[in-house]
Parts: structure tokens; C-alpha cells; sequence
């Protein structure tokens, strides 16, 4: 595989795919550099909504393609933001308001526990019978207080007790080695070398 594009639009995620990806010689086009709109997310599943954006991105690009989806999983909201994580706080998509939006929610809220989840297909054709699929979760708590300048999303409110650090407060390759993200990368380019 030469070529591969990213079925999103998300900046932050696709510094991440581009970073994971560039030691393997692929060269990463992204959908928004191939005029490709975004995919419809009308599912509640990480899974149908990562599987729905791969097969949109490589049906009009011809190339195999890559989707991730993934957020945040609160459990005193019963797994929400879940599947609309980056439209918590409606359109357009904020990531400030986001985080405002789940501050409000968690307000008086004791258990602050929750975890980052991600789903990555990878089609090598619009058709593929046999999608390569990855998993990764990240476990931590939700803070009461934004910190932290790195990262995207719900970074600055996602703690880590072991580190003692929020995610924003993590380098780039501190934050690969051990993100929802980082860890289905590692798991699909295992399959990858299987395939």
C-alpha cells in the first residue's frame, strides 16, 4: 500500500495518523485534499460510523482509506458524549463548548471516571469484504477544571492519575504511546503485517 487516504477533516486527528504513519513509507492524503466532503455519522455505534466513513472516503478517492472514530466515554453519562463527542455541544463543532457542555453535565458528580475509545477501518477498496478493524481504549477521569495547552478534543479535561497530568499536558510521543489512538494504530498495523 502506497497510498492511503484519511476519511476526516479533523486536523488534530490527522497530525496524529500522519505522525503514526510516516515511518511506514505511506504517503497520507487527506480527504479534504481530494475535494471529498465528510461522511454522514448517522449510527450509535463507533464501529458503523468508522466503517460508513471508510467506505465514503475510498468509494470517491479509489484508494483504500482509513477512518477513526472515537471519543470520549463518561460513565456517570452512561457512555455519553459517546458517538457524538465532537458535536456534544452542537454545530457548529467546538471543542471549547464542548468542554464547557460536559464541565455543566459533571458538575456535583462524584464519579468522575471515564475513557477515550476508538475504532479504526482500514478498506483497501469502497467494496472490501474484510475490513481490517482495530480497538483502543485510554482510561481516566474527568477533572474539574480545564489544563494543559496540547492535544485536541477533551485533552485539557481528561486526567490521568498515574501520570498526574492531564492528556494536554503530554508530549506528542507521550501521548501515542498510550492513547485510545496510539494503541489501535499499533493493532491495526499488527493485522497489517498479517494481512
Amino acid at each position: 500500500m502506497q497510498k492511503l487516504v484519511i476519511a476526516s477533516n479533523n486536523p488534530g486527528k490527522l497530525r496524529e495518523f500522519q505522525f503514526l504513519l510516516q515511518p511506514l513509507g505511506i504517503e497520507v492524503l487527506t480527504q479534504a485534499q481530494l475535494g471529498i466532503e465528510e461522511a454522514e455519522e448517522p449510527h450509535v455505534t463507533f464501529i458503523e460510523n468508522a466503517l460508513a466513513k471508510a467506505r465514503h472516503a475510498s468509494r470517491l478517492s479509489g484508494l483504500p482509506a482509513l477512518a477513526d472514530d472515537s471519543g470520549i466515554c463518561v460513565t456517570a453519562l452512561n457512555g455519553a458524549p459517546g458517538v457524538f463527542s465532537a458535536r456534544y455541544a452542537g454545530e457548529p463543532k467546538s471543542d471549547r463548548r464542548n468542554n464547557e457542555k460536559l464541565l455543566h453535565e459533571m458538575q456535583g458528580v462524584k464519579d468522575r471516571s471515564a475513557h477515550y475509545y476508538c475504532v479504526l477501518v482500514l478498506l483497501h477498496h469502497a467494496d472490501d469484504p474484510q475490513p481490517l478493524i482495530a480497538e483502543g481504549e485510554w482510561h481516566g477521569e474527568i477533572a474539574r477544571e480545564e489544563r494543559g495547552d496540547g492535544g485536541f478534543g477533551y485533552d485539557p479535561l481528561f486526567w490521568l492519575p498515574s501520570l498526574g497530568k492531564m492528556s494536554a499536558e503530554l508530549s506528542r510521543d507521550e501521548k501515542h504511546a498510550i492513547s485510545h489512538r496510539g494503541k489501535a494504530l499499533r493493532v491495526l498495523l499488527d493485522k497489517l503485517k498479517d494481512y
